[in-house]
């Protein structure tokens, strides 16, 4: 794949440390990697935002926003309070093929949902997946409550004919309780898609030289790395009651 579109199933649940892992196998495998963020919201100008974020765990990634709005809003709200032009898919999907056109792996981060409003006229990142025909990659929650977002997520990306890659768990806790065990069998089976990865609870905090050289242990071959689905299933998986 050239570009790779990583939405999440919500706001807070680990996309840019996601893309962060992401951008950091790829470069570790040897590619060259540009990270695009389709509309950042609640940072103010000279802040560092998400793709700023990527940049600092990962490395060498070229980095582009389209538009900063300062609410931590959904992107056309944030834009339409700011007063400001909105983002568009089109505008997203020409940054990616301009960008994939330098670089061999482009990861587009959506905010919040894949369905998030960018425009008044309700353009989303699902359509700017569309436009590019792109695989959609899903950051979801590792607990409670998770296998409904997602599932809902995966039946709207097949709804509209997209490519779901698979679903990564962005902050898998150190002590994860029965939900999250058992969501590790369930995912997959409700989304019909790979897990590809989970990444562990404050990688963030982590020093850069050390996600960078952790991050192919996180996440499945498909995405340059070295973890095993099944293996950690079978390590993290609930006793019999």
């Amino acid at each position: 794949m050239t570009v790779l579109v990583i939405t999440g199933t919500g706001t807070e649940v680990g996309k840019t440390v996601v893309t962060a892992a992401v951008a950091a196998a790829a470069l570790a495998a040897g590619r060259s990697v540009a990270v695009l963020k389709a509309a950042q919201t609640g940072v103010l100008p000279g802040e560092a935002g998400d793709a700023a974020e990527v940049a600092r765990l990962a490395g060498q990634v070229t980095t582009a926003e389209l538009a900063r709005y300062p609410d931590p809003l959904a992107p056309a709200t944030a834009a339409r309070r700011a007063g400001r032009a909105p983002v568009h898919p089109h505008e997203v999907a020409e940054a990616a093929a301009k960008l994939a056109t330098e670089h061999d792996l482009v990861l587009v981060e959506g905010a919040g949902g894949l369905l998030v409003r960018f425009d008044a006229a309700g353009g989303t990142l699902a359509d700017a997946a569309g436009l590019l025909s792109a695989p959609v990659l899903v950051v979801t929650a590792a607990g409670l409550g998770t296998l409904n977002a997602t599932e809902l997520t995966a039946r709207e990306l097949r709804h509209r004919g997209l490519d779901l890659a698979g679903v990564v768990i962005g902050s898998w806790p150190a002590e994860p309780d029965l939900a999250a065990r058992c969501n590790l069998a369930d995912l997959p089976d409700v989304t019909r898609a790979p897990l590809l990865g989970a990444v562990p609870a404050g990688s963030a905090a982590l020093s850069p030289a050390a996600f960078r050289a952790s991050a192919p242990r996180w996440l499945a071959p498909r995405l340059d790395g070295t973890w095993d689905a099944e293996a950690f299933r079978r390590r993290q998986a609930p006793a019999a009651s």
